[in-house]
């Protein structure tokens, strides 16, 4: 709670912004593949598509999302740190694991958020100003259900054309999740006034505010 009125002022800076964030964030239709969770209770989902701080700043302000967290997927636990990961070459992608309720938002929601406002799938290892395989566009599935469900998707995405490149998006098994250091939690929160976040992750918010209404909360899903 105690970062919305700082959010609330840096997005006023976002006016001269918001014509061309609308026009990069892609109207998407749901799944069609996307049945209910097979087991109760809380479900994970690990997702990278550029730098962790917008990922993970979106994905808080979704409902039914009770956690976000910035960290690493790809690599081995040895390499798992920001300055290792930077250097590109470990395998890693920034990423973010969700913590979601089924009962209130579904895996299906949770990828429609992620392939329209979250990042462009286009990309191919690089999103926006940052480039390198750490920032790629990648699932990490923990099952054979999170694959079917991502695969159909992205196979019904391609065949409609929803956008004007092909989706570069890879499925990847999960070995591990690793969570990035304190410093990156929660950043977009704390720093909403830094230019990077102004330009690059404040325009992901207020797209998912516009387009996906009854998805949005007010009050975000706080890490620390």
């Amino acid at each position: 709670m105690r970062f919305v009125p700082v959010l609330v002022a840096a997005l006023t800076l976002l006016a001269p912004l918001r014509a061309s964030a609308a026009e990069n964030a892609v109207v998407l239709p749901p799944p069609a593949y996307d049945p209910p969770a097979a087991r109760a209770g809380e479900q994970k989902l690990v997702v990278a598509g550029g730098c962790f701080w917008g990922i993970q700043g979106v994905f808080q302000r979704v409902k039914g999302v009770s956690r976000a967290v910035s960290g690493y997927a790809g690599g081995a636990k040895e390499t798992a740190r920001y300055g290792k990961v930077s250097q590109g070459d470990t395998g890693h992608a920034e990423s973010v694991e969700i913590t979601y309720d089924p009962k209130v938002v579904s895996l299906g929601d949770l990828l429609r958020v992620y392939f329209s406002v979250a990042h462009d799938p286009t990309q191919l290892n690089r999103q926006g100003p940052d480039d390198g395989r750490q920032y790629r566009s990648a699932i990490f599935v923990a099952d054979n259900e999170q694959q079917k469900v991502a695969r159909d998707y992205i196979a019904q995405l391609s065949g409609a054309k929803a956008f004007a490149a092909p989706i570069v998006t890879t499925l990847e098994p999960l070995e591990a999740f690793y969570p990035a250091e304190s410093y990156h939690q929660d950043y977009l929160l704390r720093h909403p006034a830094q230019p990077y976040i102004v330009y690059n992750d404040l325009p992901k918010v207020e797209n998912l505010k516009r387009l996906f209404p009854s998805l949005y909360r007010e009050s975000p899903a706080l890490t620390n």
